[in-house]
């Protein structure tokens, strides 16, 4: 498979099944725009004009068993009618829109195949796509029932996040989702400086770092032009 040229810088929303992907919905209502928005397995039967899907099962998995849950159903339904490019690991004649992903390609490039989940692949799509802005929704990784599990695919999004910002692509996290630490204080992400009685705030803003003590934070945005709202809640790209 060759890369799309269509693709090199573009800016790219992968939604996912966790509970920040409300963020999307929000970003949407206030008039946020992507040029492609990319789907995780059964994220595609609310976004359902996304442009790509990520469903690095077999098809088979959702079509003639059950082991996929309560995605099952809504999938079955699904996968034959929708258009496609959906990728996957093998193709079905009853998947019309199914295509294999492009595995051969990515590694080579990215030197590397730490792939042990669906968002990690779609994230190393990107990276080979050179795309040039990645947000991130509802890739959560809050799994109560297999901590191993949730934790093994965190690292495994984050370290091609981290490949990502190397190649100078920007990507954003939603705030609700504990992806890059997201959710956590911007008073409490620096280990050890968290500590100080004035700790030490770094925050992503535009093409820069915030990097100021919390007692000069409300300066450092009054002359940034930084509105309050968003240190809280807006998804700011985090830069390499």
């Amino acid at each position: 498979m060759e890369k799309e040229p269509g693709l090199k810088g573009k800016k790219v929303a992968i939604v996912a099944l966790g509970s920040s992907q409300i963020d999307f919905v929000i970003g949407l209502e206030n008039s946020r725009k992507w040029d492609e928005v990319w789907c995780i397995n059964s994220a595609l039967a609310v976004y359902r004009q996304c442009d790509r899907v990520f469903m690095l099962d077999p098809p088979s998995r959702y079509l003639d068993t059950e082991d996929a849950g309560n995605q099952t159903e809504i999938m079955r339904e699904m996968l034959p009618k929708h258009p496609g490019p959906i990728y996957t690991c093998e193709l079905d004649e009853r998947v019309p829109g199914a295509v294999e992903f492009p595995l051969a390609e990515v590694v080579t490039y990215a030197r590397c195949a730490y792939l042990n989940n669906t968002v990690a692949y779609a994230v190393a799509y990107a990276y080979w796509q050179e795309v040039g802005h990645i947000d991130l929704f509802g890739v959560d990784f809050s799994y109560s029932h297999n901590l191993h599990f949730a934790e093994a695919g965190r690292a495994c999004v984050e370290f091609w996040i981290s490949k990502c910002l190397e190649n100078k692509i920007a990507i954003g996290a939603s705030p609700r989702s504990s992806l890059l630490d997201s959710n956590v204080g911007v008073t409490e992400r620096l280990y050890g400086y968290h500590r100080l009685d004035d700790p030490i705030v770094a925050m992503p803003h535009e093409d820069e770092w915030v990097l100021c003590h919390r007692s000069m934070l409300g300066q450092v945005m009054k002359e940034k032009g930084i509105e309050p709202m968003k240190v809280a809640k807006a998804p700011e790209p985090y830069r390499g």
